[in-house]
């Protein structure tokens, strides 16, 4: 997610602030806060289990598909929640809807914490996105429907803020609970602590969330997500299933009925338009080149950098043998450097405009570059220290992407289709987490080549390494061409 939210569509018929015109201020932080914790909640669990992987494999005797599949089925699957999440809450009103799906997030994160196998914990993860896809719309519509002015802005900048902690803090949050919990068991407390946030959310949430309200009768294209998910599905299984099966002709046979059910999608939603449907996927709104490229740069950058987390998490416990809090240390300078970049990044882009996601996505190249150059020169076992200098950088550089680059996307859609390009764009960053991690695990395990000695792991996954944070440093640089697209300068006022 980007730092500002997904927003709710404009032209919705808003009801006052919980409580009417003289609720006070206190009550309304009060819901925020709320709804805060479930940001905090779903977008930990994006970067807290990729320190987790490695114990999860011996534990569940998991295969390295096993383990992309533990990171992608929960992407995916909350990018796919999101458009129909938010026009549920449009219609039944936010609060049912946060509910409803902090109590499916919460009981999914139990499922995963007791998984037997492997097939048990990707299904409990898929469910877990799916739940975190259904209330993490209503957290910008509360934000929306509590305040105004200045108020409201300082709401969506906690927002950010909560994005950015929840984030860095994942992958060392994680490595501290598996020390506490055990290298064989620990993995499971990552998953199980949900439990207790939730149990106290979700009482205050039914006390303190503004009442249900129908807002606006929106409608849903069934037809539309099935056909989006059977084609994403349809390109990820292969590309995450085929180098371990030795890429058998049915993974070719995929990737054709992947392009089929795309031109599926694309007739079937401009025949919705047409008709005056509510499609999924608003062609006219694709149609705009800026949102279309803008789109494109959220799948292709969000693919780039969050497998990077995968990566080093897969090289640090599997081939060098270190502890999962290592691991979580060992990525500390990126997410300090995302962080302070990103607590800026708004004076940048008013003073530099397009070009502050220019030299963001070029010091993440640069710093993914260097870190492929560290893991070579220092194999077979990198360090830490050696790699924190380009790690830095990077995280600087995605700092000054993540936190404007919604804003540069949508600069130029009508104020009417704000809502549905929002999610549209939420949705596009997920899916790219979710292909990278099957682009760059293939990568990585495709490039493990083992020679007898006494390094022979280390000297494997730092060669897979090197290869696949070069493909992470190719995504970034596809992402980079992308911005040209994009508005020079985000416009004071929307169309």
């Amino acid at each position: 997610m980007s730092a500002r939210g997904a927003r709710p569509r404009p032209d919705a018929e808003l009801p006052p602030p919980p409580g009417g015109p003289g609720a006070s201020e206190g009550r309304g932080w009060r819901a925020v806060t709320v709804v805060l914790v479930g940001a905090f909640m779903a977008l930990l669990d994006t970067t807290v289990v990729t320190v987790a992987l490695p114990t999860i494999r011996t534990g569940l005797h998991a295969s390295s598909a096993g383990l992309e599949w533990v990171v992608s089925a929960y992407a995916l699957a909350l990018g796919l929640a999101l458009v129909p999440a938010g026009r549920a809450g449009d219609r039944f009103g936010h609060k049912p809807v946060f509910i409803i799906g902090l109590a499916v997030f919460t009981l999914a994160s139990v499922a995963c914490g007791v998984s037997q196998n492997q097939a048990e914990i990707v299904a409990a993860r898929a469910v877990q996105g799916l739940g975190a896809g259904t209330f993490y719309p209503a957290i910008a519509a509360t934000i929306q429907l509590t305040f105004t002015g200045r108020a409201r802005s300082k709401a969506f900048g906690a927002l950010g803020a909560t994005i950015g902690v929840s984030i860095a803090l994942g992958p060392v949050l994680g490595g501290l609970i598996i020390a506490g919990g055990g290298a064989r068991n620990g993995w499971r407390w990552v998953f199980l602590v949900n439990l207790a946030i939730g149990a106290i959310a979700l009482p205050v949430a039914a006390k303190q969330l503004p009442r249900a309200r129908s807002l606006v009768r929106r409608r849903f294209d069934p037809v539309g997500v099935v056909l989006l998910s059977a084609g994403l599905l349809l390109l990820l299984i292969p590309l995450v299933e085929g180098q371990e099966r030795g890429w058998p002709a049915w993974c070719y046979a995929c990737f054709g009925a992947c392009a089929v059910t795309f031109a599926l999608l694309a007739v079937w939603e401009a025949r919705a338009e047409r008709r005056g449907a509510d499609p999924l996927l608003k062609p006219g709104l694709l149609a705009q080149t800026s949102f279309s490229a803008g789109a494109a740069f959220a799948v292709v950058y969000f693919a780039g950098f969050t497998s990077v987390f995968f990566t080093l998490s897969i090289l640090w416990q599997e081939g060098l043998g270190r502890s999962a809090l290592m691991t979580g240390l060992a990525v500390v300078p990126f997410s300090f450097g995302s962080l302070v970049s990103a607590a800026i990044s708004d004076r940048l882009s008013a003073r530099m405009g397009r070009m502050v996601l220019v030299t963001g996505s070029v010091m993440v190249a640069a710093g993914l570059a260097l870190a492929a150059l560290v893991v070579h020169l220092d194999a077979p076992a990198p360090s830490g220290w050696t790699l924190a200098g380009p790690l830095l950088l990077a995280g600087l550089g995605s700092g000054m992407v993540i936190a404007p680059n919604q804003d540069f996307v949508l600069a130029r859609v009508p104020a009417e289709d704000a809502g549905t390009a929002s999610a549209v764009l939420g949705t596009a960053q997920r899916v790219g987490s979710a292909l990278g991690i099957a682009i760059i695990g293939t990568v990585l395990f495709g490039n493990l080549h083992f020679h007898p000695g006494p390094h022979a792991a280390a000297a494997a996954f730092s060669h897979g390494s090197q290869y696949a944070l070069l493909a992470n440093t190719a995504l970034v640089l596809v992402a980079l061409v992308l911005v040209i697209a994009l508005p020079r300068r985000i416009p004071s006022t929307r169309a």
